[in-house]
């Protein structure tokens, strides 16, 4: 029988006294416990015996912790080191609230509202890039709002730290963000930065205003595929009541190329507070949003275009020994 299953309420570790547990993941417990030394309670987040035991992972668990450890700001999550442990774990702040997925379960979120979260994130996010570090799984899953919707970012399970040795989309394929929330750029295998998140953000927005996602699929895949191949639904489609001004910020967050996007988390929420000043591109996604593309249409031209290869092939044999 592991540690972990032997863990009850009261059971110690090292300076930490369990309480209960809080959720499981494929990876690690996390489980919430007091400091005996201070009574602050604290959340522990301990790995799976079989995940130690996979080099990849384990290094992946030990990176989420040391980048925790060098955050300090209101609104992400704190990860406390610098002491002697009897095994690897983190030491977590525990955070009050619920996910804003649960939030979100309830249905569409005011205006007003949507947009103080948003900006509370984006404050998050402009800190973390300005420590090197890209959430690159932001989704409202790794969220918390608490009851006066103060937020805390969680979960840098598989952010980036330019600091750090590169983390490779490869290495990570099967979790390298979330179907609805990741860029068109990590889809195609790229690393991403910070607006890679920001692009997330941009999805989140549109969630809590109109109660739906940007982009639509019977399963992941088609999700994905469908945002590299079309536009999303327009925002007013969803919800009459965003303006035209909100609409465009939502566009400009979500465009496919980055280098179309907000360059960076600080630009985003300036428009947020400054909507009045946004001026409205004359879009033609907003035009041809309905008519959508699918990877079937698009394996049709690629097998066309292979099937004409030897055809080509031929035509310029033909004209080569003609021209002798």
């Amino acid at each position: 029988m592991g540690f972990l299953d032997s863990i009850e309420p009261g059971t110690k570790l090292d300076s930490y006294r369990i309480e209960s547990p809080v959720a499981r993941s494929g990876m690690a417990s996390i489980f919430r416990a007091v400091d005996t030394r201070d009574g602050r309670i604290v959340a522990l987040k301990i790995p799976h015996p079989d995940m130690e035991a996979d080099p990849i992972l384990f290094d992946r668990f030990q990176r989420e912790a040391g980048i925790g450890e060098k955050l300090d700001h209101p609104n992400v999550m704190r990860v406390y080191g610098g002491e002697k442990r009897s095994r690897v774990y983190m030491v977590m702040e525990w955070c009050e609230g619920r996910l804003l997925r649960h939030i979100l379960s309830e249905g569409r979120i005011s205006q007003d509202r949507a947009i103080h979260i948003t900006l509370a994130v984006l404050g998050a996010l402009s800190y973390i890039h300005e420590q090197g570090v890209v959430h690159r799984d932001l989704k409202p899953e790794n969220i918390m709002v608490d009851a006066q919707d103060h937020i805390k970012l969680i979960d840098f399970g598989i952010a980036g730290d330019s600091a750090a040795r590169r983390l490779t989309y490869a290495n990570f394929t099967a979790t390298m963000g979330t179907a609805d929330y990741i860029s068109p750029e990590q889809i195609k295998g790229k690393r991403g930065d910070g607006r890679s998140d920001i692009y997330a953000m941009g999805v989140i927005l549109y969630e809590m205003l109109t109660g739906k996602l940007p982009f639509r699929g019977s399963n992941p895949m088609e999700v994905m595929n469908d945002r590299l191949l079309n536009h999303p639904v327009p925002p007013t489609v969803q919800e009459p009541g965003i303006s035209p001004q909100l609409q465009e910020v939502l566009y400009r967050a979500l465009e496919r190329d980055p280098r179309n996007r907000y360059g960076t988390a600080r630009d985003f929420a300036h428009d947020l507070q400054h909507l009045e000043a946004v001026g409205v591109a004359d879009r033609p996604e907003l035009r041809d949003w309905q008519k959508r593309k699918s990877q079937r249409a698009r394996r049709i031209l690629y097998y066309s275009a292979l099937a004409l290869i030897p055809v080509v092939i031929l035509l310029l044999m033909v004209l080569i020994a003609h021209h002798r």
